[in-house]
């Protein structure tokens, strides 16, 4: 299962966000999407997943379903977490009412052993820690047994413990799922240890493309300026994000 995007572009308010962007991922990859805020990293996320139309471009996904892991884990306040975890599968047309109460309830418990939390079914997320929230979304990701999971900046906002635990459980599920995988992160530990290759934006355009060794070798102007923070170089720091 492989995602193929070609000359993918978009544009908000005049500004090419994307500009004729192609890159591929393969079976059971993971793909790192990197670049300073603004760079349009998180816009591609929402048009491979149905969120955002492209203005133009192809987008290649062979059939399988997606899952989506949204950036501060996105729970519903008013739903509880097995509610939350089950929603798909209670509300969307191909799964509503394929599984029983009983079977939706083991569905969720095996989802929730894998993130490493149980017996939580009747919480609510506001009663969580932010790193099991971030959990929670990643159990609610699975449940639906996707070929291709989308991770939006899933450390944010977390502590550096909390953040290697997250890391933690992408590359498990990977190993479990052998789901093709893309990440959007600012984070490197994210970058080395999840990532097989990656790719960097700037202003619409991809400026690298690599592993996250030759990412951090930083032999371009673009590679040396993301890894080392500074403010100094190619890449002009802008107050919008997309």
């Amino acid at each position: 299962m492989s995602i193929k995007v070609e000359n993918l572009t978009k544009e908000f308010d005049g500004r090419k966000v994307l500009n004729n962007i192609s890159f591929e991922v393969k079976q059971g990859e993971v793909l790192s999407i990197v670049g300073f805020s603004g760079s349009g990293k998180s816009t591609i996320l929402k048009i491979l997943c149905g969120l955002l139309n492209a203005d133009s471009g192809n987008i290649d996904i062979e059939n399988g379903d997606i899952a989506m892991v949204f950036q501060y884990s996105a729970l519903f306040d008013s739903l509880n977490v097995f509610d939350n975890i089950s929603f798909a599968l209670q509300e969307r047309k191909e799964f509503k009412n394929k599984y029983t109460k009983e079977e939706l309830k083991e569905i969720v418990a095996k989802s929730l052993r894998t993130v490493g939390l149980s017996g939580i079914e009747d919480k609510f997320p506001h009663e969580l820690s932010g790193g099991m929230q971030k959990r929670v979304s990643l159990a609610r990701a699975i449940v639906t047994k996707p070929s291709f999971i989308l991770y939006d900046e899933p450390t944010a906002g977390l502590d550096p413990v909390a953040s290697t635990v997250i890391e933690d459980y992408i590359l498990r599920l990977r190993e479990e799922t052998h789901a093709t995988s893309i990440v959007v992160t600012h984070q490197m530990s994210t970058i080395r240890r999840c990532s097989d290759r990656v790719i960097m934006l700037y202003d619409g355009n991809i400026v690298f493309r690599g592993t996250p060794d030759e990412l951090l070798k930083q032999d371009t102007p673009y590679t040396k300026q993301f890894v080392s923070a500074s403010i100094e170089g190619p890449m002009k720091i802008t107050s919008s994000g997309f």
